[in-house]
């Protein structure tokens, strides 16, 4: 069996490293800079990834490297961190404090570990294939579900789905008992702590969804693309993620009956 430990702590370091410099900016006076895909960056982004970069160059110069800010670095290798230092920049740049760092570890493309670190709220999420997920140290569990109509759905907003993707977002939102935006990766984090039940999104990353993968499985949730499929770092950016596998099986469902299939889309 694969020994994470080792890995488990340079996650756990990423995350205190790279939290005093996005607090230190978080609030501030800084420049935001648009990138060529119309999305904010702002220095923070920067000095975040940077550190991390660094710090896993140090100590497992091997390992591969997928930033948001800076590119691709060995990733053909086995292991490949995937990292977003400000998920929710919009959030950043704003002021509200739902702004997280997003710290995963791939084996042949597969998460096996993932950080959800909340630097402004002090909150940290880690799951570890194999293992309970922990929220600050503490063990937890998602929420058991029979019916949709009983779900708390998020998504980040309402503009991510296009074409029949919106189509089939409004149906899975019309038979859920209430669906909120806004919340970037907090909301896979509380999915994991049983206070929400599904997560609906598209046009991710690996950045945006690797790590959630460990923190939900190990939670005892179910999170996979549209079609069902495990999420791996070359999946097409559709995520449903929920708190109880019977939810998930009818969420997929309602979204089958609308959204267009598409193949996975990543080449590095």
């Amino acid at each position: 069996m694969l020994e994470l430990a080792p890995y488990v702590a340079l996650a756990e370091r990423l995350a205190e490293v790279s939290q005093p410099i996005a607090l230190s900016y978080f609030r501030g006076a800084f420049a935001i800079d648009t990138k060529d895909d119309a999305s904010p960056v702002t220095v923070a982004d920067r000095q975040c990834e940077q550190a991390m970069r660094a710090l896993i160059n140090e100590t497992f110069p091997d390992h591969g490297i997928l930033g948001e800010e800076f590119g691709n670095e060995n990733v053909d290798a086995e292991f490949v961190w995937v990292l977003d230092p400000i998920d929710g920049t919009h959030s950043f740049v704003t002021g509200k404090p739902l702004f997280g760092t997003l710290i995963a570890l791939t084996r042949h493309g597969v998460p096996v570990l993932g950080v959800i670190n909340m630097p402004a709220l002090n909150e940290r999420w880690v799951g570890v294939s194999g293992r309970k997920t922990t929220f600050n140290g503490r063990d937890v569990t998602s929420r058991a579900l029979t019916n949709l109509a009983d779900a708390w759905l998020y998504a980040t907003t309402p503009d991510m789905f296009a074409g029949p993707d919106a189509a089939a977002f409004r149906a899975l939102s019309a038979g859920c008992r209430r669906t909120g935006y806004g919340a970037d990766c907090y909301a896979y984090g509380l999915l994991a702590n049983g206070t929400v039940d599904v997560v609906c999104e598209a046009m991710l990353q690996p950045y945006d969804y690797c790590a959630l993968v460990p923190v939900i499985d190990g939670a005892g949730g179910r999170v996979t693309d549209w079609s069902g499929s495990p999420l791996t770092i070359a999946s097409d950016g559709r995520v449903l993620a929920a708190g109880d596998a019977r939810i998930h099986e009818i969420g997929l469902s309602v979204l089958a009956a609308h959204a267009a299939h598409k193949k996975n889309k990543v080449a590095f």
